[in-house]
This record gives C-alpha cells, sequence and structure tokens, in this order.
C-alpha cells in the first residue's frame, strides 16, 4: 500500500499518447503491473471529459478506477483526486485491504464531496447537481476486489474449456445500479412504495424522479439530502424536486474473488462501451487480438458501431467536435486488465518491480493530464 505515497517521477510514466486520426482519443497501449499488463484508452464526446480514470501499481497491488461523471466533470475529477488516497488511509489503519476498507473509502469520499458542495453552493448552486458513477477494482495477494455504483462495468474473462471455439467466457463481476434494469427498478421502487412516481419512463429510458438513470452515485447531492431542494441559492439554478428522503444512494456493491488459473483478463469499462458493444462482444475482441492497444481497439470497436447505427463511415466519427460529438456517442474509458498471476516466476520476475501510475487527461481536446498528475500527487503527499 506504500504505493501512494511512492509514485516516481518521470511524469512520462504516467502518460499515453493521442491516437492518430482521432484528435479527441487518447491511450496507453501496454504497461506491467505485478500479475502481468495493462492497456487502457480514452475517447471525449463531452465538451468536458466527464470519465476520469486512473491505474496504480506496485509489487504487491494493482489499483483500476474508471468514474464515470454527469452533469458535469467536477465529480468524477473529485473522486479521481480522493478514492485512492482514502483507500490508503483505511488500508494502513487496519493493516491492509479490506470490503470494509472499499466502502469506507467510498463512504469518506462522498463525504467529503458533500462539504465541497456545501461550501460552493452560493457561488455554484449548480455543484449540488453533479455526481459521478464509480467503479474500482483492487488486485491483491490474488483477491480481486470490485466495487461500483452507478453503471460502469468490469467484465472477466475466464477460461472454460480448451476444446471450445475459443474456449474463454464473459462474466460480468459488478452490478448495474441503472434503473433500465427491471430488477434494479423494482429495488427502488421497493424502497419509496409511497412514492408511485419514483421510477417514470421519459425520455426513452426509466428515470428515478424522471432525472436521473443510475440509483447510486458518488454527488447528486440534490437527490439525496431534501434540505438542498430547499435552498433558495438552488432553487434559483433549475427546478428541485421536492423530497421527503434520499432518492439514490452511495452504497456501493462490492464483490470479492479469488483469482483462479482460469481467469485471463478483465475489462474495466464506462457504460459509453457497453452502450455499444455487449459483455461477449468484447471478450471476444480481448482473446482474437494482441495485448498492445486492446483497450484503444475496444474504444474503436464501439465507434465502429455507433458509425454503424448512423449509417456513417468511421472516419466521418472521428472528425466530429467535442461537444457535437455527444449527440453520436458518450464518453468512453476502458481499462484491460491481464491476469496472468500463475504464469512461470521467471516470465513474471521483471514486473514485480514494477511501480507506477497511468491517469488519463482530466480533458483529451487540451490534454492537461500533467495538471491532473500534478494535483493528485500533491493530495498524496
Amino acid at each position: 500500500m506504500m504505493m501512494f505515497r511512492s509514485i516516481a517521477r518521470p511524469l512520462e510514466r504516467c502518460l499515453g499518447v493521442r491516437a492518430g486520426g482521432d484528435g479527441l482519443m487518447w491511450h496507453a497501449d501496454l504497461k506491467p503491473h505485478a500479475s502481468g499488463d495493462y492497456s487502457i484508452a480514452v475517447v471525449q464526446a463531452n465538451n468536458n471529459l466527464e470519465d476520469q480514470s486512473q491505474v496504480f501499481t506496485s509489487p504487491f497491488a494493482t489499483y483500476v478506477g474508471v468514474y464515470d461523471g454527469h452533469g458535469g466533470p467536477e465529480a468524477s475529477r473529485f473522486v479521481n483526486k480522493h478514492l485512492f488516497p482514502f483507500i490508503h488511509q483505511f488500508a494502513t489503519e487496519q493493516g491492509g485491504l479490506s470490503a470494509d476498507v472499499i466502502k469506507k473509502a467510498f463512504n469518506a469520499t462522498e463525504e467529503e464531496f458533500l462539504h465541497l458542495v456545501k461550501r460552493s453552493l452560493p457561488v455554484r448552486p449548480q455543484i449540488a447537481s453533479v455526481g459521478s458513477c464509480c467503479l474500482v477494482g483492487a488486485i491483491s495477494d490474488d483477491v480481486l476486489y470490485v466495487a461500483n455504483l452507478g453503471d460502469s462495468r468490469v467484465v472477466l474473462g475466464r477460461r472454460v474449456s480448451e476444446n471450445k471455439k475459443n474456449g474463454v467466457v464473459a462474466e460480468r463481476l459488478s452490478t448495474d445500479h441503472n434503473v433500465g434494469v427491471e430488477e434494479v427498478r423494482k429495488e427502488v421502487e421497493a424502497l419509496h412504495p409511497d412514492d408511485s412516481h419514483i421510477v417514470v419512463y421519459t425520455r426513452g429510458v426509466w428515470r428515478i424522479k424522471g432525472i436521473i438513470q443510475v440509483s447510486r452515485s458518488i454527488g447528486d447531492v440534490y437527490l439525496k439530502k431534501p434540505e438542498f431542494y430547499r435552498d433558495p441559492i438552488f432553487q434559483q439554478f433549475g427546478n428541485p424536486v421536492p423530497l421527503k428522503r434520499a432518492v439514490i444512494t452511495a452504497e456501493p456493491s462490492i464483490l470479492v474473488r479469488k483469482l483462479k488459473p482460469q481467469d485471463l483478463f478483465l475489462i474495466f469499462a464506462s457504460d459509453g462501451l457497453w452502450e455499444q458493444l455487449s459483455d461477449e462482444a468484447a471478450v471476444d475482441i480481448v482473446c482474437k487480438n494482441p495485448r498492445a492497444g486492446i483497450a484503444k481497439r475496444l474504444v474503436r470497436a464501439a465507434l465502429q458501431e455507433v458509425a454503424k447505427k448512423r449509417e456513417m463511415r468511421y472516419d466521418d466519427i472521428k472528425k466530429i467536435e467535442k461537444g457535437i460529438r455527444r449527440h453520436f456517442h458518450d464518453d468512453i474509458t476502458v481499462v484491460v486488465i491481464y491476469l496472468d498471476q500463475h504464469q512461470d516466476s521467471r516470465n513474471n520476475k521483471g514486473r514485480h518491480n514494477a511501480m507506477g501510475c497511468t491517469i488519463a487527461p482530466v480533458d483529451i481536446y487540451s490534454y492537461n493530464a500533467d495538471e491532473a498528475d500534478e494535483d493528485l500527487l500533491q493530495t498524496l503527499s
């Protein structure tokens, strides 16, 4: 866990490159972690990139974070700076990583963001309606921890047979907290038996109070704290929802799994990818292609699906500017983590010394990843 206080320069270790031909895509093709390799790619569609992401590696553990913001980038940027330091703090206090440590880190991040919103409300009332999905993976001692809020998703590629066509199946390890899923919709309705309009179908999808699709997040304070809709400052900003109690939560779903030899790789991605590709299609792409640049390949496969649906050429999608591009697809973040922990130790010896980080740019267009890195390192120091 000391990796958080030992992230080394030079800065280039944290950066990838822009993808040729698409000025809104950034990627890091292949980097080592303690039990394999990883690849990361991001494509921006919004005026301000609302997806934020990071990978930290040490000889003892690998950490992945994918944070899909909505209503603005503030919440996802906040999570990107604060969640991993909280995990480090609580793991140090409790003698190691655990589901309880991760849950406490989520709760602390939510509380700190609430304090920020309260301080900022007089000058930035809109921050009360900004939120972020939050997906975290941690691998330590061959144990995988997955925690999530919202509908970013992690899918495992698992070998089931040497004889089948490719012998690898897709296994979803996270829970989509999206009321478009009937089970989630019923869960929300059961929590609000006195509100027949807690979930309504509007603008082509199911939404809580006609506003939001995800039932869990960091932020979205105006949907969690009734006092905010009564605040005159916030009332001037928009159309507050009269609440008796919170309609969404920040309680993460957490999975703990002992990794097995047949567990080959993990695909962490914001819902921008899963809107275009099924779990099985994504796993199939990873199976059939080289490791280097695999995250970029998944993003491009999603964009090719976008182009096909719009009866456009992929090259035309790449020319559309940010902001306007959001009408065609969402921001997309993909991290692929290969799991080679059971390979011959001689092949893995070099990776166990791997210490570093990859932080995607705060905004692809302005490419200000250096600012994000400086902010994060200051937070961790």
